[in-house]
């Protein structure tokens, strides 16, 4: 038998008051013992919070500095809400982005029609700037100024001015502010979205500014030649330089050895007067080998046929050929088509970084679509093929390709020939014959082929491998050629793709 529990006498309303008190202890113990989890939260105010004064008995005063938001003289609550949750207080913002809220007030900010942003002014204000007080001006939180990216808030995405040669030249202004010559939010209604398109004035409006033209340092050193209506961008770097006077990388030689007689007769009323009206023909006089080539080429380059200086910088340039404003743009001022494929998502390296003339002749040649390649397979085959490989090194660490007509950094080259194409995991190109199949009676009849670009688009594409239709996956891609295969195909042999002539360029 079990032992009798002593009998428990009822609680009676005395004694649960005894109680009370000891719970309401136990339940504060709880919520001190959980408040390390609600740090990020205020309590419950119980009083008026005039003029933020309530905020500022745990929150640092933001009205002190060089450079106060305005808005701070309002009050908190101009910002940011009070939110009250059961028993805490949460403190948001009154929109539900920074740069909602700051647009709300800095109305000017907003991007209009036919103009471009500074791409972290799109994301978020505070990126740049300080929301409450700063020590640089407009709350910046750091200088627009100085020569490290620990002084220089635009440093942190630019590298400009930063390594710059032991002889070399780096410009003043940029120790005066980056803003001295840029606009750092839009670009007001030029809409384009390149150097240019953030500076305050044209050039060379901008630069005379601090230059002064009727300077006789300045005109002995350009010669007496009109200067100050002149581009000035087309003979110096407007940030940094290898060489003296921010002259650009690459000089033409008669410019870099002053000879300007060479080109140009002496200036009487302010114009550039040359030696021969004919641009091209001028040209032509020194660069006569190249003229040759351009006349006997089986396929010309319209481009070819006109003036050197459209596409050319006839005193230097960022690179060898003295391409402005740059090998890639160069190209698409005219091949306007490609510079809409160069907008996707996946761009081929060589034409976006290098410039066309990796892959195309540029004056003329004997290919179709310029190619420097006999056919399409040959020419990607050249990096993507199994003999790919570094065939000359040089001093500057580049590659040369194509005979020796072009030149590729050595570290991206090598990226490239890493993956071969009949090494790629699951590529079919061991099934798939990427050679030409040629009439045996005559060589240079393609009769089919299965190659690079019946399955690759040349410059760009919506996904990786920049394939010709982008499909949700690689299997669907496939299955556009070989159908038969979800029809309960029979055979050892699965069929090959439709015969197709090489398409060079295709892009659809």
């Amino acid at each position: 038998m079990l032992p009798e529990l002593p009998s428990r006498s009822p609680m009676t309303a005395a004694s649960r008051n005894r109680a009370l008190p000891n719970i309401f202890q136990i339940v504060c113990l709880l919520v001190l013992a959980v408040s390390p989890a609600l740090a990020k939260t205020h309590p419950v105010p119980l009083e008026k919070n005039v003029d933020s004064a309530k905020c500022l008995e745990c929150h640092e005063d933001k009205s002190k500095g060089k450079a106060v938001h305005s808005a701070i003289a309002t009050g908190c609550l101009s910002c940011h809400e009070v939110r009250v949750n059961r028993d805490v207080t949460r403190i948001k913002l009154i929109t539900t982005t920074t740069q909602a809220l700051c647009l709300s007030c800095h109305d000017e900010k907003k991007v209009q029609a036919g103009q471009t942003i500074h791409p972290p002014a799109v994301r978020d204000c505070v990126k740049c700037h300080d929301p409450h007080q700063s020590d640089n001006p407009v709350q910046l939180v750091k200088a627009t100024s100085g020569a490290t990216r620990e002084e220089n808030l635009c440093l942190r995405c630019h590298n400009i001015g930063v390594n710059v040669p032991k002889d070399g030249s780096r410009h003043a202004a940029l120790d005066m502010g980056c803003d001295t010559c840029h606009l750092t939010h839009k670009n007001g209604a030029r809409g384009k979205i390149e150097f240019e398109a953030h500076l305050k004035k044209d050039v060379p409006a901008l630069c005379v500014e601090c230059h002064d033209t009727k300077d006789a340092g300045l005109q002995k050193a350009h010669q007496d030649q009109p200067f100050a209506t002149a581009n000035c961008l087309q003979c110096h770097n407007p940030h940094e330089s290898a060489k003296p006077k921010l002259l650009q990388t690459f000089l033409h030689v008669p410019f870099e050895s002053k000879m300007c007689e060479s080109c140009h007769q002496p200036s009487t009323d302010g114009k550039v007067v040359l030696t021969n009206s004919d641009s091209r023909a001028l040209c032509l006089t020194c660069h006569e080998e190249q003229g040759k080539k351009i006349e006997a080429a089986k396929v010309q380059h319209p481009g070819a046929q006109g003036d050197c200086v459209a596409c050319h910088n006839p005193h230097g340039g960022k690179s060898p050929g003295f391409l402005q404003p740059d090998p890639v743009k160069a190209c698409l001022t005219c091949h306007a088509d490609q510079a809409e494929q160069m907008k996707k998502a996946v761009v081929h390296q060589p034409a976006f970084v290098q410039g066309c003339a990796t892959c195309h002749e540029p004056h003329g040649g004997d290919n179709a679509h310029l190619l420097r390649a006999a056919s399409p397979n040959k020419l990607c085959l050249e990096c993507h093929g199994p003999e790919a490989s570094p065939q000359k090194l040089e001093s500057e660490h580049m590659v040369t390709i194509f005979e020796g007509k072009v030149r590729l950094p050595e570290d991206y080259f090598k990226k490239v020939i890493e993956l071969p194409l009949q090494y790629g995991h699951g590529h079919p190109v061991d099934k798939h014959p990427v050679i030409d199949i040629v009439d045996p009676t005559n060589m240079n009849h393609v009769l089919k082929a299965i190659n690079c670009l019946t399955c690759h688009q040349p410059h760009s594409g919506g996904k990786p491998g920049m394939l010709v239709k982008d499909q949700t996956n690689d299997m669907a891609f496939c299955m556009t050629c070989h159908a038969e295969l979800t029809q309960g195909g029979k055979g050892t042999q699965a069929a090959q793709p439709q015969s197709t002539q090489p398409q060079a360029g295709r892009t659809k």
